[in-house]
């Protein structure tokens, strides 16, 4: 999601750790009082609680008013949470969300509009590219946060059992399928892990909706072959089927049986704490591109509810959570990317010390060229993605008619873009 050109369309403006400036909303504390900001995050504690625990302090400190009040909870409960806390009149204050996630609040009315909220010079802190991406008829709905790129993960020793050369990876998805049937038939493994979500087919230059986005465009005969042609890896063997989920790809990495997988940066840490011998083995190297000839990346945002009761002191605290200063020393941590301009240009990302780490964040830096974002303009993008991924995972793994499966997604996706 987003970064092209992002390096090379450096801009000025940086916030500071010491900008936590403040906003012109006329809905405050008033002088003196004291306000709990409630803050939620995903899936981030107990792995940065240290990093966490001095920024809030930080920002209580300059900020003597404001107690920030840190709570994390899994994914797949969050959405859920904040829905069932808004609609029962107990909103948190700053919400950590995928940009999915955003707009689909943001088309319900349920944030704050940030291009109220900011100045010009706290906005052009973030890379354009980054920032719009949930912006939607004029209004943001999130500050962009930390970022990540695919790069493909490789098991040096099943690669060069299988007579392949790892410093010579595959480019393209086409060379990417020939590895995996030369893996599987030289060493036994999968290949490689593959995806089944939505944004497939628009890395391979299929269609997906109609150029206004408002009509599906995906049931044709060029993605019925471009899904007959995965079924046939799938039946070979070359990608796993059952892999459905982030846990199920970690297991089969760490198992050693598949070669190689497309992930970002944290996937790292997962295998060298469930397996070390393969870590030690594992190399980073650019993600293969599809016929479109693009990447996408994924990018965790700050949103703030519309219902909260301290937007003021929220929004404030959005702004330093995602300011440059403390992205980059989140990105030193957390092998992530960051969203604003003056992180990006620190010598960090650019040194490659030859560890994996090392490897993954540079191979994930100049992969940023050709990096997209799937959801900017698209209107109830979480629904629409996951019609289209479920109408795949039943045709993938449980044999469904492509042609019936695809038709009734349509019907399901026209009637979610209101038609």
């Amino acid at each position: 999601m987003l970064m092209v050109g992002l390096l090379a369309a450096c801009g000025s403006g940086s916030s500071g750790n010491k900008e936590a400036a403040p906003n012109g909303n006329s809905d405050g504390a008033k002088a003196g009082e004291q306000v709990t900001v409630e803050f939620w995050t995903i899936s981030l504690q107990p792995t940065f609680n240290d990093y966490f625990d001095k920024l809030i302090a930080e920002f209580e400190s300059q900020n003597p008013n404001v107690k920030i009040d840190w709570k994390d909870y899994p994914y797949d409960a969050v959405l859920n949470k904040l829905m069932t806390n808004i609609s029962g009149g107990d909103a948190p204050d700053v919400v950590n969300l995928n940009t999915e996630l955003a707009n689909q609040m943001g088309t319900k009315d349920a944030l704050v509009d940030f291009n109220q909220e900011l100045t010009a010079e706290q906005k052009a802190a973030y890379f354009p590219g980054i920032y719009s991406s949930t912006e939607m008829n004029g209004k943001a709905f999130a500050l962009p946060w930390y970022t990540g790129l695919p790069v493909l993960f490789m098991n040096k020793d099943l690669v060069e059992k299988a007579g392949l050369n790892p410093d010579n990876p595959p480019k393209t998805k086409q060379e990417l399928n020939e590895w995996g049937r030369q893996i599987k038939e030289k060493t036994g493994a999968y290949g490689y892990i593959f995806t089944m979500e939505a944004r497939t087919l628009l890395e391979e230059n299929l269609p997906f909706l109609s150029d206004d986005y408002k009509k599906a465009a995906f049931n044709t005969p060029e993605v019925e072959e471009y899904i007959n042609e995965n079924l046939q890896l799938l039946k070979d063997g070359v990608i796993p089927k059952d892999i459905i989920n982030y846990d199920k790809q970690v297991q089969y990495f760490a198992s050693e049986q598949v070669a190689m997988s497309l992930s970002s940066s944290p996937f790292i840490n997962k295998i060298k704490t469930a397996a070390p011998d393969v870590y030690n083995k594992m190399l980073a190297v650019p993600s293969p591109v599809g016929k479109a000839g693009i990447r996408y990346s994924n990018t965790m945002n700050i949103v703030v509810p519309s219902a909260t009761k301290h937007k003021k002191e929220a929004v404030d605290f959005a702004v330093f959570v995602s300011n440059a200063a403390n992205q980059l020393e989140f990105s030193k941590i957390a092998n992530t990317l960051p969203s604003t301009v003056e992180s990006a240009k620190d010598p960090f990302f650019s040194e490659n010390d030859g560890t994996l780490e090392g490897m993954a964040k540079t191979v994930s830096a100049v992969s940023l060229d050709k990096a997209e974002d799937f959801y900017i303009g698209v209107e109830s993008a979480k629904d629409v993605n996951e019609k289209v991924t479920k109408a795949l995972q039943e045709i993938y793994l449980n044999g469904a008619d492509a042609k019936k499966t695809l038709t009734q997604a349509e019907n399901e996706v026209n009637k979610i873009l209101g038609n």
